[in-house]
């Protein structure tokens, strides 16, 4: 059987997929060129990650699609209800990034409180001719460590940044809708571990107490944090987004990081995808990453040979 990995796949994945004796395409095909191409070259599994969308027409015109895989965590660009509906497994790897886009939180963290954003961009136009005003201007930095960090989202994702902001020795506070209370094991290097038990708030508790706010929740109708919840936040805080864009209102976060509602902001995601608002990417209060949480090496071979697990399993068994 044919697999198209349109947005790629590790070659680790492709390794026990080809041993497993599937053939692995990894052609990147044009969206409005994907069922075409599926038909054409009989595919009976399609790979994605967040660039190609597999929607009602894609299905439909693909009537001989067995596997949609999402090689990643949330599937808002897969119609995952409708696709099963017509009796196609839909999959996807959930625990496979979780450590990687944790990571990320504390890159865009660490970021905005030594204004490492700012000066990376200012130091190459002034650094040989206004050192000591650079130094003065970066020279209120604040740690981490002791600060409150409030997780908005508690499933892996959100426990993975909970454990790095413990061996911080960062507080955790965090809300769910569906998680009530989480033991997280903090592993160190030498086997040794401790474990923490978290139970979740209210979101305004969250709003109220936290110097730091990250999100990790799915793409949703409404925003998480929007004007009335802007105005909840403590003075100064930082907003941490490396979940999906539109659960954060970009208009009313620029009006609070003018009137310094908000400290800094760390976004991943944006609301305008793949083409931000200019406003969000020339502003000096705001750390940028293309969309990259996932994006480390050793999470691209976990998941895909996560991906490769389960479709020898649902196919060959």
């Amino acid at each position: 059987m044919k697999i198209l990995a349109n947005d790629g796949i590790s070659k680790s994945g492709i390794n026990t997929l080809e041993k497993a004796g599937f053939e692995v395409i990894t052609t990147k095909v044009a969206q409005e060129q994907v069922a075409n191409y599926i038909n054409a070259h009989n595919v009976g599994v399609l790979l994605v990650r967040s660039a190609t969308k597999v929607r009602k027409d894609l299905i439909d015109a693909c009537p001989g699609l067995k596997i949609i895989g999402r090689g990643g965590v949330g599937m808002d660009n897969i119609d995952v209800a409708y696709a099963r509906e017509k009796g196609i497994q839909v999959i996807n790897t959930p625990a496979s990034s979780s450590e990687s886009v944790a990571e990320l939180v504390f890159a865009h963290l660490f970021t905005g409180v030594r204004f490492l954003h700012d000066s990376n961009r200012t130091m190459p136009l002034e650094g040989d001719s206004n050192f000591e005003g650079l130094k003065k201007a970066y020279a209120n930095g604040i740690e981490l460590r002791g600060k409150t960090l409030g997780i908005i989202g508690f499933g892996r994702i959100g426990q993975a940044v909970a454990k790095m902001a413990l061996g911080l020795g960062m507080r955790v506070i965090a809300a769910d809708k569906f998680v009530s209370k989480v033991d997280v094991k903090v592993d160190f290097y030498n086997g040794q571990f401790i474990n923490v038990a978290i139970e979740t708030e209210p979101l305004e508790d969250v709003f109220k107490h936290s110097d730091f706010i990250t999100l990790h929740v799915p793409a949703q109708e409404g925003y998480v944090i929007g004007k009335a919840e802007f105005a909840q936040l403590k003075e100064g805080v930082g907003i941490i987004n490396c979940a999906r864009g539109g659960v954060v209102d970009e208009v009313a976060l620029i009006e609070a990081l003018e009137n310094e509602k908000v400290a800094f902001a760390g976004l991943d995601v944006f609301e305008s995808e793949p083409k931000p608002e200019i406003q969000i990417l020339m502003h000096p209060k705001v750390s940028l990453t293309p969309h990259i949480g996932a994006a480390t090496l050793e999470a691209q071979d976990r998941i895909g040979t996560e991906l490769a697990e389960q479709i020898i399993g649902l196919l060959c068994n």
